[in-house]
């Protein structure tokens, strides 16, 4: 098996991307996936700063996207791998080869806590600030909340 990885092709080929996903246990539970999501599952790759990705021939086998002003800071914002490809270093290299392009930037990583420490093995830190949010319509679970501007 022979992994290669590409930096320069940000329009992942949707069905393969979301195979990624689900089979890395990202995509819900739900048995039908929204249409709309499912269509344009690729876009937040498309429209991130940059897209790394693993392949095994031409099997997407890995991806990491990070959103960055590629000066100050940048910010990991997905990092899958397949299952079964998992624990070759595949995520450990598609991390590495993301912060050699900004490599002066502070690098941020939101991840679940059962997860943070492979970040951690890395060489990030915890970080101990505040971090607030506004969870997209995909992400409430169901729970409304109203905004307030005034």
């Amino acid at each position: 098996m022979t992994i290669t990885y590409n930096d320069t092709k940000k329009d992942l080929p949707v069905d393969q991307l979301y195979h990624l996903f689900r089979t890395a246990g990202w995509t819900g539970s739900e048995s039908t996936p929204d249409p709309y999501i499912l269509k344009n599952f690729n876009m937040p790759f498309i429209n991130s700063t940059l897209v790394i990705s693993a392949w095994d021939n031409d099997h997407l086998v890995g991806a990491a996207r990070v959103m960055s002003d590629r000066i100050i800071r940048s910010v990991i914002y997905d990092l899958v791998v397949d299952p079964e490809y998992q624990g070759i270093g595949i995520g450990k290299e598609l991390i590495r080869r993301c912060m050699a392009h900004f490599p002066d930037s502070e690098w941020l990583v939101q991840t679940e806590k059962h997860i943070s420490g492979y970040y951690e093995k890395l060489g990030f830190a915890v970080y101990n600030g505040v971090v607030l949010s506004i969870p997209s319509k995909y992400s409430r679970n169901n729970h409304s909340s109203e905004l307030s501007f005034s």
